[in-house]
């Protein structure tokens, strides 16, 4: 071969090797390119799976007021990007970032708060329920639920919510076939009917049980939806519980029972043989249920429980001390912007109950250390996880959701 041949040769090799590369490189670019509706600031990283990282741009679809005091508005909420949405856990939740103003000032603030998914997983859309929170009885001088406000009053049909990625453990076992009863109390409701809406579809033939509790017919949400699935699955079992039936609420059609939810109304309805337990509602309930299951005998295993709003789950414990640290010495907690400092004796099952109850300011988003809401900065003293946090905590600082006091401490609170 002459020289300008073997030249030639090697010329086109160095230039068939660039080709490959680029082509590569192009198709590299093109997997990890920022999806339409996201901005720089707001990536959303989309794996092949369908799931992603940070915060992902939605759009609200429409919406649905579930209640006919429309109380309880759910929003379908369909990605910017329009990639199929992964499947999730029944009973997991969404993790929404609001701007939301200010009462007075207007300025925004970004709360993080979490809302339960009410429906079983679709590739298209997701749906959330949230009920508007009013000021506390007695106490019209404080303000209502700002993010519930929100999304009552504000956003609308065509909005676009920033979102994390499905999360959460208060979930039914899919593996289980093990008869399944559910205790819910007001919107406590919402991730049941996703577990129940599974299970219906894909183990037709597992026994549930859903007792359902409201103050009266005017709270009474997803009604018709609750009531055509009982009807057409024989598998589901539908009790109906109002605290205050009115005038025009008629037993055995509206409702099944009047009064409260208890372990006499459970121990009379449910068949003989084992349950799995799933408990979701406000405080007050929930202490008392589970207290009461646990007398019962039912295994610690078989109960699952997930509270809502403030106080945290420190409300809802079987021994009614933190076991952990009950017989050791207090511990003193110094909340160094409010200027408090306070005793930790064991009464809380971790330091946001603790600050919620001593009413010291924090923000609180999902309560199991996935949102990152609550992270507090530690200036002195240490903590003890109950469990690892999905979210990544800043060197220094805590989530005090998930933590318990192991010496005195100094936040920054």
């Amino acid at each position: 071969m002459t020289a300008p041949l073997l030249l030639a040769s090697i010329l086109a090799a160095v230039l068939l090797q660039l080709a490959v590369a680029t082509g590569l490189l192009v198709l590299r670019l093109a997997r990890i390119r920022t999806s339409p509706g996201e901005t720089e600031d707001n990536k959303a990283a989309v794996p092949e799976s369908g799931a992603w990282t940070g915060w992902r741009d939605f759009f609200i679809e429409r919406d649905v007021f579930e209640d006919p005091s429309r109380a309880q508005r759910s929003l379908h909420l369909r990605p910017v990007d329009d990639k199929p949405l992964p499947a999730f856990l029944p009973g997991q939740y969404l993790t929404f970032s609001l701007d939301v103003a200010s009462p007075g000032t207007g300025a925004k603030r970004s709360l993080v708060r979490c809302y339960s998914l009410s429906d079983q997983p679709n590739p298209k859309t997701y749906r959330i329920s949230v009920k508007r929170v009013p000021a506390p009885p007695g106490r019209m001088n404080l303000p209502p639920g700002a993010a519930s406000t929100f999304l009552h009053d504000t956003v609308k049909v065509g909005d676009i919510l920033k979102v994390k990625a499905p999360a959460g453990q208060f979930v039914l076992d899919v593996q289980s076939d093990v008869p399944a009863v559910f205790i819910a109390g007001g919107v406590g409701v919402t991730p049941m009917i996703s577990m129940i809406s599974w299970s219906l579809t894909h183990q037709p033939a597992r026994r549930l049980s859903l007792f359902y509790g409201v103050d009266g017919s005017v709270d009474h949400a997803f009604k018709a939806d609750l009531s055509q699935l009982a009807a057409i699955h024989p598998a589901l079992q539908l009790v109906v519980v109002y605290r205050l039936p009115g005038p025009c609420d008629v037993e055995g059609e509206d409702f099944q029972q009047s009064g409260l939810i208890d372990l006499a109304l459970l121990r009379r309805i449910l068949p003989h043989g084992r349950h799995v337990f799933y408990v979701c509602g406000p405080p007050a309930m929930m202490a008392a249920l589970i207290q009461g299951l646990a007398e019962w005998g039912i295994a610690k295993s078989d109960i699952h429980f997930e509270s809502f709003g403030p106080p945290s789950f420190g409300d809802v414990r079987v021994a009614g001390k933190n076991t952990a640290f009950w017989g050791s010495k207090a511990l003193d907690i110094r909340f160094q912007m409010s200027r408090r400092t306070i005793s930790w004796t064991g009464e809380d099952l971790n330091l946001l109950a603790f600050s919620e109850r001593h009413s010291i300011p924090v923000e609180a988003g999902c309560r199991t250390g996935n949102c990152g809401s609550c992270e507090t900065r530690i200036i002195s003293g240490d903590v003890r996880y109950e469990h690892q946090p999905n979210f990544r905590v800043a060197a220094g600082s805590c989530l005090l959701c998930v933590v318990t006091p192991v010496s005195n401490l100094v936040l920054e609170a």
